[in-house]
């Protein structure tokens, strides 16, 4: 007879209508809890929890938050006892190919409004610990042509040089610009630093004739649009 004490739970373990796989494949992904599909990418659990008992409390400790989750870094992932190397990297893996699947997607859009300038750069800049600066250039029909990592900073700010902006709109045969930019801290206001860049970016593309849309701040849970705002 095996020590339980000893012994790690599996899927396997589980009644067969609780088991994530089966589950999965009767039901679709849909009708998965985000704890189920922790587990599934888990596989097993430890000693004393199935994967789907680990999976929740893991989920718990990030406040049941996906992207905070997300933004754990392997070694983090790996102080929850039952979680190794190889599943930390799994769960990082999976979490990657979400957030690349949206951004290619994001590349098809047209852009209409601000939220659509959101869902197009969100998913380059919200999970970030640092600041980066980032520009959409644009064709007269609004189609984005190209996303483009200006420059990258430290927590609080970043080095805007307006040069190789304009270099990339007019390589790029834009007609028009959006820029954006992340604030790590979570605050929704620009600075006063992210008016005046602002305004310095817009006159130099008026000299080559490419209109500002707009300028994005994102934060992890929204954005601020300062052509919503009469700031441009």
């Amino acid at each position: 007879m095996s020590n339980k004490s000893n012994y790690t739970y599996s899927i396997k373990d589980l009644a067969l209508e609780d088991r994530p796989r089966e589950k999965y494949k009767l039901k679709g992904a849909k009708a998965l809890s985000d704890s189920e599909l922790v587990a599934i990418l888990l596989r097993s659990g430890n000693t004393s929890e199935t994967a789907i008992e680990l999976a929740q409390r893991i989920l718990k400790y990030y406040n049941n938050n996906l992207i905070t989750l997300s933004k754990s870094s392997v070694k983090e992932l790996e102080s929850f006892r039952g979680v190794g190397e190889t599943k930390a990297v799994t769960l990082k893996a999976a979490f990657e190919l979400g957030k690349r699947r949206h951004i290619r997607n994001s590349d098809l859009v047209t852009i209409h409004n601000s939220e659509d300038v959101n869902k197009a750069i969100r998913f380059e800049l919200q999970d970030l610990k640092h600041e980066e600066f980032w520009i959409l250039l644009l064709d007269h029909q609004n189609h984005i042509l190209k996303k483009h990592r200006s420059s990258k900073g430290g927590l609080t700010s970043t080095t805007v040089d307006l040069r190789p902006i304009i270099k990339e709109a007019v390589i790029n045969s834009a007609t028009q610009m959006i820029i954006a930019h992340n604030h790590p801290s979570g605050s929704l206001s620009p600075s006063q630093e992210d008016i005046v860049v602002t305004k310095k970016i817009n006159t130099g593309l008026e000299l080559i004739d490419i209109k500002l849309l707009d300028h994005l701040i994102i934060t992890n849970d929204s954005y601020y649009s300062m052509a919503d705002h009469g700031l441009i």
